[in-house]
């Protein structure tokens, strides 16, 4: 019986079932209470942009119902976002450690992406209580690698897709984790695409938009908190770093900066959708 477990086990550790979110209960042992009601927000309207790119994870309770281990927060954005079904793991009660063995076994595949990759090495820190360095040792990684691969599940979602797809290397990846700004993020990885650059081109564009720019004379006129929302929303949508200018009476403009002709057709297309 032993056998058919880990058989189970193993096969259900790398296998993703669609689950009605009806059936999914929320843990009452998780820590965590508190959630940014506007992240929150961002995320479903990513959900019902791009999907759910990395699965949660639910142990089986009984018959249909499950009960949630890992992924809260993508749960409440599906759930905001309407959705009726989501992408899960499936843990069975009590296999802690045949999991940690079939998850570390499946790790070993060549034909991994990088994102299938870092959400394995979330799974595992997660669901069997690694820390980075112990993860390291089992999956046979330097602490810093397998720190890099993490990083990537930080990426915006149309980021994570491409790694999927190999149109992104660790390479690129890491060229765009250096950048703090979404906007600018977005930017750098557009022109990766539309223009096939090299990871030391990317490089290079990450540092030349972080390059301190002279400031203008005259003190800059803060955008009221107001409009700090919807500035974000535009510059998520647009992948520009988009900027609310305000002046009296409700007046202002709206600035979309582009770098090249193929980033202001790409901007037109966005316009005309």
């Amino acid at each position: 019986m032993p056998g058919k477990q880990e058989e189970v086990v193993r096969e259900l550790s790398h296998t993703v079932a669609m689950i009605p979110l009806a059936h999914i209960e929320v843990n009452p042992f998780q820590p965590r209470k508190d959630f940014d009601e506007a992240a929150l927000e961002e995320l479903a309207q990513s959900l019902k942009t791009h999907g759910l790119i990395q699965p949660i994870t639910v142990r089986r309770l009984s018959g249909k119902e499950y009960q949630l281990i890992s992924g809260e927060r993508r749960l409440r954005a599906a759930r905001i976002a309407g959705l009726k079904d989501i992408p899960a793991y499936i843990r069975i009660a009590n296999d802690q450690e045949m999991l940690e063995m079939a998850l570390v076994e499946n790790i070993q595949r060549e034909d991994l992406n990088p994102i299938e990759i870092s959400i394995t090495y979330q799974r595992l820190l997660d669901e069997c209580h690694l820390t980075h360095e112990i993860l390291g040792d089992r999956v046979g990684k330097k602490r810093s690698t397998v720190t890099n691969f993490l990083g990537l599940l930080k990426l915006p979602p149309q980021i994570q897709q491409s790694l999927k797809n190999k149109e992104l290397s660790m390479g690129h990846a890491k060229a765009l984790r250096g950048v703090d700004d979404l906007a600018i993020q977005l930017s750098i990885f557009n022109e990766i695409i539309s223009k096939g650059l090299s990871v030391r081109d990317a490089e290079q564009l990450a540092r030349d938009y972080q390059q301190p720019r002279p400031k203008a004379a005259g003190p800059a006129k803060r955008v009221p908190d107001s409009y700090l929302h919807v500035q974000d929303n535009l510059r998520s949508f647009f992948g520009a770093k988009v900027q609310l200018k305000t002046g009296d009476k409700g007046k202002g403009q709206i600035l979309i900066p582009f770098n090249s002709d193929e980033d202001l057709n790409r901007l037109l297309d966005l316009l005309e959708k």
